[in-house]
C-alpha cells in the first residue's frame, strides 16, 4: 500500500458523515445569514416598524459575542457535544420564533436567539472537527467551511426574494427548521464519537485557567452590550451627533477594556505563539470586514454603479473567499505560518490597489481585481488561523481558544466600523473621496501589520485565553 493510499481522507469511511453534518449545518448558517438581509425590509414593512430595522439587525451582534464565551468554556468543561445541541435547539427555536412573529419585538427577541445559537455551533462544530478529525484533514476541512458560503452569498438573496413574494417571508425561516433535521442526524455518528473518547485529566493549571474564563464572562457582557450601543448610536449619530458620539466613544472604551480582559495574555504585543494568531485574526478581519462594508456605497457614489451592480462586490468576496480557502487545503508543502503570510500580503496589495477607486479616476475594473486579490488573501489567512488556532490547542483549551479568536475578530470589526462610520457620518451629505480613500487605505496598513506579525504566530506557550 502507498502512502498516498494510506492517507486519510476527508469524503470516505467514519468521516464522511461529520463532513456532510457540518456541510449541512454551515450551509444552512449561512442561507440564514443571507436570508435576512432580503426579508427584513418587507418585515418591518409588516409590522410597520422601520424604526426597529436598526434593532433587528444589531440584536445577533451583541448576543453572538457573549454566546463565543460561554460556548468556550462550556465545550472545554463538557465537550462539545451539548454546546452543540444547545446551539441547534437555540438556531430552531430562533427561526420558529420570528417565523411566527406576530410583532416586532418577536422578530427581534429571535434575532437575539439567531446571535447565541450561531456563537454556540461556531465553536462546538471548530471543537468537534478538532477531536473527530485527524490533524493533516483539517486544513481541507476549514475550506469547505469557506466554500459553503457561495451558494448561499450568490442564491440566497434570490431564492428568499422568490419564498417570500410567493409564500411569505415567515417560510423562509420556518423552512430553515426542516433543513436542520438531515444535517443532524448526520452529524451523530461523529458526535459518539468525540463523546466515546475520555476527557482529559484534569491539571491544577487547567483548573486556574477555566477559573479566570469564567471570571472573564462577566466583561463578555459587557462588550455585548457596548457593542449593540455602539451600533444603535451609530444609527442615530445624524440626528443627535452629541449624545449619540458620545455614546459611540464610552462603548469604545468598554470595548477596549473589555479586549484587554478577555483575550489572552499578550495578545496586543503579538507575543509568540497564541496570542499572535488572535492579534493577527483581529487585524485581518478589521482590515477586510472594514473595507467590505462600504465598497459598495463608494461604487455608488463615485462610479455611479446602481445598488445591484454595486453588490458584485459581495460576489467577489465570496468566490475569491472561497477560492483562497481552497488553496491553503491543497498539499502545497509550505509550512503554515509561510500560507498565512502570502494571505497577508495579498490583501495587503490587494487593498491598495482597491483603494485606488476612491483616490484616482482608474477604471473600476482595475480596483475591483484588487479586491478579489483581498479576497484571496482573506481565504488563505482565515482557514490558516483556523488550523494554527487547533494546531496551538489542546483537548482541554480549544473551546476557549476558538471563541477567543472569533471574540478578537468581532471586537475589532465592530471597533473599525464604528470609526468608520463616524468619519463618514460627519461627511454625510458629501463624502469626498478621501473619506473611502482612508478608510481603505487604513484597512490596507492593518493587513500590513498583520503580515509583519504573522511569523510570531509559531509554536510556542498556549495560554489561557483570558486573564
Amino acid at each position: 500500500m502507498t502512502v498516498a493510499e494510506d492517507r486519510p481522507k476527508l469524503f470516505t469511511g467514519q468521516h464522511l458523515p461529520l463532513v456532510l453534518g457540518v456541510i449541512g449545518l454551515v450551509t444552512l448558517g449561512a442561507f440564514e445569514n443571507r436570508a435576512v438581509g432580503t426579508a427584513l425590509p418587507t418585515m418591518v414593512r409588516e409590522f410597520d416598524a422601520l424604526g426597529s430595522f436598526g434593532l433587528a439587525n444589531a440584536a445577533p451582534n451583541a448576543s453572538y459575542l457573549i454566546s463565543l464565551a460561554i460556548a468556550g468554556l462550556w465545550s472545554d468543561r463538557r465537550g462539545p457535544i451539548p454546546t452543540l445541541r444547545a446551539g441547534a435547539i437555540s438556531f430552531a427555536l430562533a427561526q420558529v420564533l420570528v417565523g411566527t412573529a406576530a410583532a416586532m419585538p418577536m422578530v427581534i427577541a429571535g434575532r437575539l436567539l439567531s446571535g447565541l445559537a450561531e456563537g454556540l455551533l461556531d465553536v462546538s462544530l471548530m471543537v468537534l472537527v478538532a477531536r473527530a478529525l485527524p490533524a493533516v484533514l483539517r486544513p481541507r476541512m476549514f475550506s469547505l467551511f469557506a466554500a459553503m458560503w457561495i451558494l448561499p452569498s450568490v442564491l440566497g438573496p434570490v431564492l428568499t426574494g422568490v419564498v417570500t413574494e410567493q409564500f411569505g417571508w415567515r417560510w423562509v425561516f420556518l423552512g430553515a427548521v426542516a433543513l436542520l433535521v438531515p444535517s443532524w442526524l448526520l452529524l451523530r455518528p461523529a458526535m459518539r464519537q468525540s463523546a466515546d473518547v475520555p476527557a482529559p485529566e484534569r491539571t491544577a493549571e487547567d483548573a486556574a485557567e477555566l477559573e479566570a474564563w469564567r471570571a472573564a464572562l462577566p466583561w463578555a457582557l459587557a462588550a455585548s452590550v457596548a457593542l449593540f450601543s455602539m451600533t444603535v448610536a451609530g444609527d442615530h449619530l445624524e440626528a443627535h451627533p452629541v449624545l449619540a458620539g458620545t455614546a459611540i466613544l464610552v462603548a469604545l472604551l468598554v470595548l477596549a477594556r473589555a479586549a484587554v480582559r478577555v483575550m489572552p495574555a499578550g495578545t496586543f504585543t503579538a507575543r509568540r505563539g497564541f496570542p499572535a494568531v488572535v492579534a493577527v485574526r483581529a487585524l485581518g478581519g478589521a482590515a477586510f470586514a472594514g473595507v467590505g462594508a462600504y465598497l459598495p456605497l463608494l461604487l455608488t457614489l463615485q462610479h455611479d454603479f446602481s445598488p445591484s451592480k454595486a453588490g458584485v462586490t459581495l460576489s467577489i468576496t465570496g468566490v475569491c473567499w472561497a477560492f483562497g480557502s481552497w488553496l491553503q487545503g491543497r498539499e502545497h508543502g509550505f509550512e503554515r505560518v509561510v500560507v498565512l503570510r502570502t494571505g497577508l500580503a495579498f490583501m495587503t496589495v490587494g487593498l491598495a490597489v482597491t483603494s485606488l477607486l476612491a483616490w484616482t479616476d482608474a477604471t473600476t475594473w482595475f480596483g475591483l481585481i484588487g479586491w478579489g486579490f483581498a479576497g484571496i488573501g482573506m481565504g488563505l489567512s482565515s482557514s490558516s488561523l483556523s488550523v494554527l488556532t487547533l494546531d496551538l490547542s489542546d483537548r482541554s483549551n480549544s473551546g476557549r481558544n476558538t471563541s477567543a479568536g472569533q471574540m478578537a475578530a468581532t471586537m475589532s470589526i465592530a471597533t473599525g466600523l464604528a470609526i468608520s462610520g463616524t468619519l463618514l457620518a460627519f461627511n454625510a451629505d458629501a463624502p469626498q473621496p478621501w473619506v473611502f480613500g482612508s478608510i481603505i487605505t487604513m484597512g490596507a496598513v492593518l493587513a500590513l501589520v498583520g503580515f509583519l506579525a504573522a511569523p510570531r504566530a509559531r509554536r510556542g506557550a498556549v495560554p489561557s485565553a483570558a486573564r
